[in-house]
């Protein structure tokens, strides 16, 4: 696990406006995900993982164990996720109550981090890509 602990920094997004458009969002709040640019890291401490977002705009930390279901609170919306690391990938699935289920797969190769974002609301696929 070579890439705990390192920073990756944003470089660039496919489809990355049209994910967030597909959420249905306010056009303030949308606005605020398409200029979202962060760096992000993970880190273990025993058998939780802490998962940092770092940006000018704001900063978010979220502790969890491989597999097990929490609440997460994203903005104004709340949502029941489930995170697994399974080698180098990391796979975020969150369930909202309307029954929306967005899915982060993280994949972090060497230096390179390509997060593909997908929703159930929406038939397309988004990445983002970031470099240590």
């Amino acid at each position: 696990m070579a890439y705990l602990g390192k920073q990756y920094k944003y470089v660039r997004s496919e489809n990355f406006e049209e994910f967030v458009n597909s959420c249905g969002l306010s056009e303030e709040q949308a606005k605020g995900y398409i200029n979202f640019k962060p760096c992000q890291k993970l880190m273990k401490d025993g058998d939780r993982y802490v998962y940092t977002t770092t940006s000018d705009q704001w900063n978010r930390e979220l502790v969890f164990k491989s597999g097990v279901e929490f609440d997460e609170r994203i903005g104004d919306f709340d949502s029941k996720t489930v995170i697994t690391v399974d080698g180098n990938v990391m796979t975020q699935v969150q369930k909202f109550d309307d029954g929306k289920v967005i899915t982060f797969k993280r994949e972090f190769n060497g230096n390179d981090l390509v997060v593909t974002i997908t929703n159930s609301s929406w038939d397309g696929v988004a990445k983002r890509f970031y470099k240590v």
